[in-house]
């Protein structure tokens, strides 16, 4: 088992209780849906998985490690090595051109002169394998949004993470856009064995899940149809 979390509960002041005492688990290689309707609780999720918000109470447990007991410089360390983002909105940095967008998580990581050569000749693959070819010397004004979130895609995976977390990644694509990305999620976790977990409102993207689950008043139950 790869992630499980445990009891894990949630509030806001304005929204009240969001997650009630959650269980998840995800196995190693897993593709994992989560649906439900805005507000219930899907970002909070992927962000408590993330490190990027802490739950009221309960466990996250990484590989058999509660990483909630981490400290600041522990929970970047876990993030930078171990996940990878996907958001609904792509994120690139303005001033930046594709490619400095793409190798950003790279200068991050204090990786050797070795492994940044590897990583970044595997990130240039990735980027003719998802069709983008073209663009690397553009900034993100002078791309499409279907290329943005490609870019978006490459770089949450230039570090090669183990866990993909995807937050509504087809939100703001078109049919066509939507398709394809989601034929690339499936392709890397078919070719790198990295383990999805996506927020999504799309239930064509759901359906193309291991694992599908629906958000419910705080908790999660079997979302298959």
């Amino acid at each position: 088992m790869m992630l499980a979390l445990k009891n894990i509960s949630k509030s806001f002041m304005q929204r009240g209780l969001v997650l009630n005492d959650l269980h998840l688990e995800v196995n190693e290689g897993d593709t994992v849906s989560i649906s439900g309707p805005s507000g219930s609780g899907k970002t909070t999720l992927l962000n408590i998985i993330g490190l990027l918000d802490r739950p009221d109470r309960g466990e996250v447990l990484y590989r058999g490690q509660n990483v909630l007991g981490y400290n600041q410089e522990e929970s970047a360390l876990y993030r930078n090595r171990n996940i990878g983002f996907v958001f609904q909105d792509h994120l690139l940095l303005p001033y930046l051109t594709v490619l400095e967008n793409i190798l950003l998580p790279l200068l991050a990581s204090f990786t050797s002169d070795h492994d940044y050569r590897q990583k970044a000749d595997e990130a240039r693959r990735m980027i003719e394998k998802t069709g983008i070819t073209g663009i690397e010397s553009k900034y993100p004004y002078q791309i499409s949004g279907g290329e943005a979130q490609r870019a978006t895609l490459v770089r949450a995976l230039v570090n090669q993470p183990s866990l993909l977390l995807a937050d509504e990644p087809t939100g703001s694509l078109d049919r066509r856009n939507a398709e394809n990305l989601g034929n690339l999620l499936a392709d890397v976790n078919r070719e790198y064995g990295t383990t999805l977990i996506l927020a999504t409102h799309s239930q064509e993207l759901a359906d193309r899940m291991k694992v599908q689950y629906s958000l419910s008043e705080g908790r999660l139950t079997d979302g298959k149809h």
